[in-house]
């Protein structure tokens, strides 16, 4: 046990220094700007159709999981409740955290094997040889491309999210068009809004640097790689959950 947490404390002391390299004004602005664009499009353009096709089906489930809770409860409750109820649960939750997580999967081992192949391959240390910020070179990109894109795909998650809601009622007839559009409508709190960006925010830069981390720190060949991406996705997604337990208490509490 104190074998693990001797690790687990020299792992985060490499993070936060490796941190502390990479959150530095890049060296070249032009050639950063370059690198930034590709970060969006492979991490942030890649990942549309996967979250738009992911959020219309979490939508429908949301929608007809909410219907079938109000239909089987002891109080009546209003048919505009189960859009009302969708949004909430969509913006509160099911697509900042669950798009989050699918995420970590899909980008986190994208980034974790890219930085651990230029490692394996020796194109790190020719980058420090000729004295690149190689941290700041290959990780700071990513970081202000999930930070900036992923906002965009959590809106478009929720939107399409509530459609999903929409589409399964006019698939099962359970509820009406107006019920449910009326339901969309009703108000909620600002917090709600910023407490879901807020997190977004935060669970795109633990996407960003943890599989980074991997990615950077790994040790002998491929075989190495695919086991560095396999640990930065699991320890992203153990990451995110803790960051929303703390986001949730700082914010709904």
């Amino acid at each position: 046990m104190l074998k693990l947490l001797n690790k687990f404390l020299s792992s985060m002391g490499e993070y936060i220094l490796l941190m502390g390299k990479t959150l530095r004004r890049p060296q070249k602005g032009r050639m950063f700007f370059k690198l930034f664009m590709r970060e969006i499009n492979d991490l942030g353009v890649n990942s549309f159709g996967l979250v738009l096709f992911t959020s219309i089906f979490v939508g429908a489930v949301v929608a007809i999981q909410m219907y079938n809770n109000f239909k089987s409860s002891s109080i009546p409750v209003p048919p505009n409740f189960i859009g009302y109820a969708t949004k909430v649960v969509l913006i509160l939750e099911f697509s900042p955290t669950i798009i989050s997580l699918i995420l970590a999967g899909k980008v986190g081992s994208y980034i974790a094997s890219s930085i651990g192949t230029m490692r394996v391959t020796e194109q790190i240390d020719a980058l420090d040889i000729m004295g690149v910020n190689s941290p700041n070179f290959l990780i700071l990109p990513k970081i202000f491309a999930n930070i900036l894109f992923n906002p965009v795909l959590i809106a478009i998650s929720i939107v399409f999210g509530i459609y999903g809601g929409y589409l399964a009622g006019v698939a099962t007839g359970n509820w009406t068009q107006n019920n449910y559009i009326v339901g969309i409508q009703m108000y909620i709190p600002n917090k709600f809004i910023w407490y879901a960006f807020f997190k977004t925010v935060v669970f795109a830069f633990l996407i960003a640097t943890i599989p980074a981390y991997f990615g950077y720190n790994v040790k002998g060949g491929s075989l190495e790689v695919g086991r560095s991406s396999t640990q930065a996705v699991v320890w992203t997604m153990v990451m995110i959950i803790i960051a929303e337990l703390i986001s949730t208490q700082i914010f709904l509490s």
